[in-house]
């Protein structure tokens, strides 16, 4: 690597609001807000909205998602009507 391009890594902490998980790992991101780890140190931490912790693929947990429902709401709003697709 050469010296000096690349930004410094540092451990920061990624904590998941959905799921109530938090996790302890190397970044380049940064963050005026800390937290206390739980080996007493402080770090940064960022909140973010799915992780593993809470995103379906790995929580087995899957969400139907109703593409129909959608496509006849986005004709009601737009006034396409299934005459004209004809």
């Amino acid at each position: 690597m050469k010296p000096r391009i690349h930004p410094d890594s540092r451990l920061v902490v990624f904590r998941d609001r959905a799921a109530d998980a938090a996790f302890l790992t190397r970044s380049t991101a940064g963050s005026s807000r800390t937290v206390e780890w739980e080996d007493g140190n402080t770090y940064p931490v960022i909140d973010v909205e799915v992780s593993s912790a809470s995103h379906p693929f790995y929580t087995g947990r899957s969400r139907v998602v109703d593409s129909a429902g959608r496509v006849e709401r986005f004709e009601r709003r737009y006034g396409r009507t299934a005459a004209a697709r004809g």
